[in-house]
């Protein structure tokens, strides 16, 4: 079951941030919908209609309409009745004589393969669930170690966060307050403008 991008949780992201409240999810949430919508102009790149050529046309118009695919004759692989009487001249034998090599020759084949599966197909079944288990196996080795790395990166960013939390914390209050005297300062430029301007006019 895959879950949505709104939904999944990213281990990647730092654990000293609050939570967002449920305004500014529903904010981020609702900008991410406009993104992944397809009326949006960013949403995916528009592409030029594929140029087909008359054949390949013609094969995909057969296969919406559901229609049988006629391009091999499967009447030459079957048996057939001898079609020869003693009326029929010898360059009127060649095609027929063709066909029927072509016959013997693929269900000669069809017999051989018919033998050796009915003597090894057990076998050989057994033998590939073996090699697919084993993979299978080797594939889930893989993967409980690559959780276990993961799990491993995990603790350690959230380690290294929490030790830089209060840092960050102090970091973040002495750029408020930085930006607090930036503003005071900034009225208290602006009042003493308006006094001097206030004092020009006077003695003017």
């Amino acid at each position: 079951m895959t879950s949505s991008i709104r939904t999944t949780v990213h281990e990647s992201l730092p654990y000293i941030d609050k939570e967002p409240t449920p305004a500014e999810r529903s904010a981020a949430e609702a900008l991410i919908a406009h993104e992944i919508s397809p009326s949006s102009p960013q949403a995916a790149p528009s592409h030029p209609s594929p140029n087909f050529t008359p054949l390949l046309q013609a094969e995909l118009e057969r296969v919406s309409k559901k229609e049988l695919l006629n391009g091999i004759d499967l009447s030459r692989y079957e048996v057939q009745d001898s079609p020869f009487t003693s009326s029929d001249k010898p360059s009127d034998l060649i095609a027929p004589l063709s066909r029927a090599y072509a016959t013997h020759t693929y269900l000669q084949g069809r017999q051989t393969h018919l033998q050796l599966l009915d003597a090894y197909g057990k076998n050989a079944w057994l033998v590939g669930n073996w090699q697919t288990e084993a993979e299978l196996a080797a594939l889930e080795r893989d993967l409980a170690a690559t959780k276990k790395e993961i799990d491993i990166v995990n603790i350690q960013r959230r380690r290294l966060q929490d030790e830089v939390g209060e840092e960050l914390k102090g970091l973040e209050e002495t750029w408020k307050k930085g930006v607090g005297r930036v503003l005071e300062t900034e009225v208290a430029t602006e009042a003493l403008r308006q006094k001097v301007l206030e004092k020009q006019r006077g003695g003017g």
